[in-house]
């Protein structure tokens, strides 16, 4: 059996805050404002996969109202998903992930991004995919004021056979 889920997630881009992407710290002079460490990328990953559980959203799980979440490191959020989904019996079969952020450029930290979200999520690095671009000069992205991700993910029921 497999289900799908899919999520998109955006932070402002402000000053004094750090750049994490993919779980990956990215030099810049601006970073993602959020509770967390507003790493677009595993929030948008994590949501898909509660979404293809039908478990809801992130807000639910890890509110921003709960100061147990300030500043989280988004990776520990992932962690908890993938606890989730594994409870549920499902694993995943892949993910495809698109950035949209017009700078800095990313094709130099993709694998590394990669890498992170298959260690966390036991996948191997070819089931995690994403993707850069810019937007091109359009609104807020365009325009350096925000970075958007989305994510889709296909979840496998484990075979109960192993």
């Amino acid at each position: 059996m497999y289900r799908i889920g899919y999520a998109s997630d955006i932070h402002r881009l402000v000053s004094n805050r750090k750049l994490i992407l993919g779980g990956v710290e990215i030099p810049y002079h601006l970073g993602l404002l959020g509770h967390s460490d507003a790493d677009v990328v595993i929030h948008a990953l994590a949501e898909a996969i509660l979404g293809a559980l039908a478990l809801g959203d992130l807000g639910k799980h890890f509110p921003d109202t709960n100061e147990k979440y300030r500043g989280i490191d988004s990776k520990l959020i992932l962690k908890e998903v993938k606890e989730m989904m594994n409870e549920q019996g499902y694993v995943i079969n892949n993910a495809d992930i698109s950035i949209s952020l017009e700078k800095p450029k990313l094709k130099n930290y993709i694998l590394d991004m990669r890498n992170i979200l298959a260690s966390i999520l036991d996948a191997d690095v070819s089931q995690i995919s994403i993707k850069a671009g810019t937007n091109e000069g359009v609104d807020a992205v365009g325009k350096e004021e925000a970075c958007v991700a989305t994510a889709i993910v296909l979840l496998r029921k484990e075979s109960k056979n192993g």
